[in-house]
């Protein structure tokens, strides 16, 4: 598959590479796996002298040689002597970029807790006394959210404040995803579009799996996910156990209830029966995996509000994949199969919701897009999108079946919302799988 977007993350690249042939710079780059970090990083620097380092879970001494080898073929040039620290490695480069700027990438940069945790301490000792004359461009890249954000956000940590620019790299948006569809799959219908979006969530990986194997309909698309060594049913557990630690199991009843709509902190803790409030903000805040919202226009601080999972796939793994696990471990794929076949539409119809927000909050016309409900979820609209500069705002609902949509019963269960926007123009809409190309 072609590289798609990321002008905005090139560009930025591109830029800090030009000012750190004239003092070092670093660059932290976080997101998800298999969202792109590495073939974002690759594609910046094509054409230009770069190293690519890869930091697995060895000993110290062979991912050295390793790195050595690397060296001696990206910049062509033979290294003296045999490098057993990582640290000494990092001290020649740094004097080697003195006289010929290059870029060193250093992915999965969080496994040195693993590998030797002294690495961040001793790295901050030579970056704060090399990067005035070193021209290296240093792109620190990492997947375990929790603990990049731990190495550079946590003021106690060696790195902090020592990161010139941070890019959190996003999964592709509803446009960019019309784009790669409309591309590889003109006259692609809304159903199967709506598929892609709910399975891929515009995550690289996952989107360049289906384009490369051309899995645009939902059948095929399940073709793919549920068949004998798929690399995808066990995805959420590669992504999530580590992250997690010991307390996998507690985070994951958590996420696949929410992932069953029970997405309420009382609902959960009634099922678990334990207290989950910590739980909960790991999740929100640490791991950035569930996002809190609250109907728009209500006190920040309010006290209803609902949890979501931010990651499509993630959601789809957690209600179907991770729920019904002993049929995945026992080979009973069709099993699984029938249920997410059968339950396909009240599913995809809450990512049918977020497909249009994001693609209304993209327009650029609103400063506020969300979603309202009213006590005991009374009084639900899909979509309201309000501009207070021009005292405007639209509500909309959302149905797979356009032919369900109704503005009149719309326009009254809006009746609540309105009192609160007293002088502004209302617009209502209905939107279907028909309207997302």
């Amino acid at each position: 598959m072609k590289f798609y977007d990321r002008e905005n993350e090139l560009s930025l690249l591109a830029e800090t590479r030009e000012l750190s042939e004239h003092s070092a710079r670093m660059t932290v780059i976080v997101g998800r796996r298999r969202v792109g970090k590495t073939s974002l990083a690759k594609k910046a620097f094509e054409g230009k002298p770069f190293l690519y380092f890869f930091v697995a879970r060895k000993t110290e001494s062979l991912l050295c040689q390793e790195f050595t080898e690397e060296i001696e073929l990206g910049l062509k040039r033979r290294v003296p002597g045999e490098f057993r620290t990582f640290i000494k490695l990092f001290e020649s480069l740094l004097i080697m970029s003195q006289s010929e700027p290059f870029t060193l990438i250093l992915d999965e940069f969080q496994e040195f807790y693993q590998i030797n945790d002294s690495v961040y301490s001793e790295m901050q000792n030579l970056w704060d006394r090399y990067k005035s004359t070193s021209k290296m461009n240093l792109i620190l890249s990492g997947s375990v959210y929790s603990l990049m954000k731990k190495i550079f956000e946590n003021a106690k940590e060696p790195l902090f404040g020592r990161a010139n620019e941070r890019i959190h790299l996003q999964p592709f948006s509803v446009e960019v995803i019309n784009a790669i569809v409309t591309d590889h799959r003109p006259g692609c219908k809304p159903g199967d579009l709506l598929a892609f979006y709910m399975l891929t969530g515009g995550v690289a990986k996952y989107v360049e799996l289906f384009a490369d194997k051309s899995r645009f309909t939902l059948k095929l698309m399940l073709d793919e996910i549920f068949r004998e060594n798929s690399l995808l049913l066990e995805e959420g557990k590669n992504l999530l156990i580590e992250e997690f630690g010991k307390e996998y199991t507690t985070y994951f009843s958590i996420l696949s209830l929410i992932a069953s709509a029970k997405t309420s902190r009382s609902d959960i803790e009634s099922i678990l029966e334990k207290n989950i409030g910590g739980y909960l903000d790991r999740l929100e805040n640490d791991y950035q995996i569930i996002r809190s919202i609250r109907p728009l226009l209500s006190k920040p601080n309010g006290r209803v509000q609902k949890y979501l999972i931010e990651d499509n796939f993630l959601g789809f793994w957690f209600r179907f994949i991770y729920k019904h696990s002993s049929a995945i471990e026992i080979g009973n794929f069709a099993y699984v199969r029938s249920i997410v076949e059968r339950d396909f539409n009240t599913f995809s119809g809450l990512y049918l919701e977020k497909y249009f927000r994001a693609k209304i909050a993209l327009s650029g016309k609103y400063s506020q897009v969300g979603q309202y409900w009213e006590k005991r979820n009374q009084n639900e609209l899909d979509i309201v999108a309000i501009n207070d500069l021009e005292k405007t705002a639209l509500i909309a609902e959302v149905k797979l079946n356009k032919n369900k949509i109704s503005i009149d019963q719309l326009k009254f269960k809006s009746t609540g919302l309105i009192n609160k926007l007293p002088g502004y123009k209302i617009a209502y809409a209905g939107f279907s799988p028909e309207d997302m190309f």
